[in-house]
């Protein structure tokens, strides 16, 4: 196990011993931090670089976690504090973007579980001897492991406690054989049928500017969408498409941001956008015409050509992002369970916490979750 002491900016110290925990309240001055760490998509440079830069109205509060002995970084964690109801609250870099969270691990990361929970309490600990006296830490999200490493901050919330999950899908060496496995999807077909419009073809951005042109096709098509449905849209506010386009600018031409697209003269009938980090790719949107070309269910092909593309390139795990829709299990995908944590900072953060754990708590027991919800329910009407 690692000794832990935390030792913080302005020289308070908490009272596990052996690790030191520095908050650095601007994302350039820790990028360069375990830069070469075990990490998720989420945590790469380009995707905090552009959340850092675009959601400038929350501030940046990064956890870096050392060894006292060593003085070797053991942990980076990328998070924000801001104000919510009067209460002031630290949470991931996320807002709804990202799919899951995580801190940072250094390659040669072999963290026991005494060691876990050592992190985790020093963490804490830290950010309850800050002077901006914070009221509630809200770790949302997290899977498991990182980079097949143990994630140290899960142990400070009950596994498997998050509302959502990830959704897996793991192709082995013979992408032919994945085709047949989802053979009653009728791809082929749907590409046969799509492949009939004038130059029909699935492309992926290679450069900048097409990454644009298929973002803003993606952001006119997912609105239409949402009006149709009577729900509210928000991804192509200010803040938002500054986001996705920087993630794009930075990272579409060595393959971190995959847009991909179905186009013909017609013009374009789907796209998608992901990440992808190593032999991983996790799918983060989809868009298409509705019903102008529904005969061969272009998101839904959009998504297997940029599967297909992706396999031949390297890629074996395929998270298709949280929402539990059907065609995720049609496409093979199992459920990653992901984790919440909730820690009271002070007397002000204790009853959000309280809440918090009483609705984990609840999920395990879905029919009294329903019953629940359909009292509160009751009670807002």
């Amino acid at each position: 196990m690692t000794f832990l002491s935390v030792e913080q900016p302005d020289g308070l110290v908490s009272s596990t011993p052996g690790i030191a925990v520095d908050f650095l309240r601007d994302w350039r001055q820790a990028a360069a931090r375990l830069s070469a760490g075990h990490r998720t998509a989420f945590q790469h440079g380009y995707w905090l670089g552009a959340w850092y830069e675009a959601f400038d109205d929350v501030a940046p509060l990064i956890a870096v976690i050392s060894d006292v002995a060593t003085g070797k970084d053991i942990t980076v964690v990328p998070m924000i504090s801001h104000v919510r109801r009067g209460i002031r609250i630290v949470e991931f870099a996320d807002l709804g973007v990202c799919d899951n969270n995580a801190p940072i691990l250094p390659l040669d990361a072999a963290l026991d579980p005494a060691a876990m929970d050592a992190i985790g309490k020093a963490l804490v600990e830290a950010l309850r001897a800050l002077p901006d006296r914070f009221d509630l830490l809200r770790l949302k999200k997290m899977p498991a492991q990182v980079g097949g490493r143990p994630n140290p901050l899960v142990s400070l919330g009950r596994a498997g406690s998050c509302s959502v999950n990830g959704n897996l899908v793991l192709i082995g060496d013979d992408y032919e054989a994945y085709q047949a496995s989802i053979r009653r999807m009728q791809m082929p077909r749907c590409w046969r049928v799509f492949s009939r419009l004038g130059n029909a073809r699935f492309e992926i951005a290679t450069d900048a500017e097409r990454a644009r042109q298929f973002l803003d096709v993606m952001d006119a098509q997912q609105e239409e969408r949402m009006r149709q449905l009577g729900s509210p849209f928000v991804l192509n506010d200010d803040v938002h498409a500054r986001f996705y386009r920087e993630v794009a600018r930075q990272g579409v031409a060595e393959g971190y941001a995959v847009i991909s697209a179905l186009v013909c003269d017609k013009g374009i009938a789907a796209t998608t956008f992901g990440v992808r980090y190593g032999a991983t790719y996790l799918l983060l949107r989809i868009s298409h015409t509705g019903r102008t070309w529904a005969n061969f269910s272009p998101g839904l092909l959009a998504t297997e050509r940029t599967m297909e593309a992706l396999h031949a390139q390297g890629v074996r795990r395929f998270d298709l992002s949280i929402g539990n829709q059907d065609y995720k299990r049609r496409l093979g995908a199992v459920q990653v369970p992901l984790t919440d944590a909730t820690v009271a900072l002070s007397w002000r953060g204790a009853p959000f916490a309280w809440r918090d754990h009483a609705a984990q708590g609840l999920r395990r027991h879905p029919r009294l979750a329903a019953l629940a919800a359909r009292a509160m329910g009751k009670v807002a009407r």
